[in-house]
């Protein structure tokens, strides 16, 4: 028997929001037939799944779960299924599969063992972000988090904006909501004035905030973050990463 596929299925960015208004028909058409899927956390899956509208009853789905803490031994094993000709949904919290998620491993697992992936329309948070910003679209790139620790974190933003300027490209991060204020106050500590950060909260629900402005905007209307998923964007102009690195030299030498 030939194996199945592995479609992978993206899931709205809150709670709160409807599949079959987010969704569109034919990502909805594949999941209706599933009755096999990967997933983070089996309870939000069946939530999600329920909302979505699968025509397979809760009780005969089969959900098992794949995270970040998942061992690279077990993957064969989430795949076993899919090897038998049964096709297969893989389901992030949030957002597409395989983009920041767990999921990853299980793609380039089903790759390996021959297995067709079939990628669904849905929404992204990065791909919103980046619509939305007026920042390079031409050139990106995701560097997902930043460090935790202060200097370490400033250090990573200068070499984010020096290669930005470089590489005339524009750099998305993400933060745990937790930390988004903190993350917004050492941008506009360690960046140039001139350089462009985009902060993206909420994006596709009823709360939806997005700010493109310089970062000598930003500091003179600096407002608080939301403790929700966040995107950070930032394009630098030419020579911003040297101007910005001179200032900090500068302020260390007059303290």
């Amino acid at each position: 028997m030939p194996p199945g596929r592995l479609w992978l299925i993206p899931t709205p960015l809150g709670e709160a929001s409807d599949p079959r208004r987010l969704l569109p028909a034919d990502t909805l058409a594949a999941i209706e037939t599933l009755d096999y899927f990967v997933v983070e956390n089996a309870r939000s899956a069946r939530a999600f799944l329920k909302a979505a509208g699968t025509r397979v009853p809760l009780q005969a789905l089969e959900l098992r779960e794949l995270s970040e803490h998942t061992p690279a031994e077990a993957i064969p094993a989430l795949l076993a299924p899919i090897l038998g000709g049964r096709d297969g949904g893989l389901l992030s919290e949030a957002g597409v599969p395989a983009v920041a998620d767990p999921g990853a491993a299980l793609v380039a697992a089903a790759h390996a063992a021959g297995i067709a992936v079939r990628p669904l329309i849905g929404p992204s948070a990065l791909l919103l972000a980046l619509m939305a910003s007026g920042l390079n679209g031409q050139r990106f790139a995701f560097v997902g988090y930043v460090p935790v620790a202060a200097p370490a974190r400033l250090q990573r933003l200068r070499e984010l904006e020096r290669r930005s300027a470089r590489e005339d490209e524009t750099i998305l991060i993400i933060e745990t909501p937790y930390r988004n204020q903190a993350l917004l106050e050492a941008a506009l500590q360690a960046l140039a004035p001139s350089t462009r950060l985009l902060v993206a909260s909420d994006l596709s629900l009823a709360d939806e905030r997005i700010r493109t402005d310089t970062v000598a905007g930003w500091r003179a209307r600096a407002p608080a973050l939301p403790r929700t998923p966040t995107v950070f964007g930032l394009q630098a102009a030419p020579g911003a990463g040297k101007a910005s690195e001179a200032l900090h030299r500068g302020r260390r030498g007059g303290s």
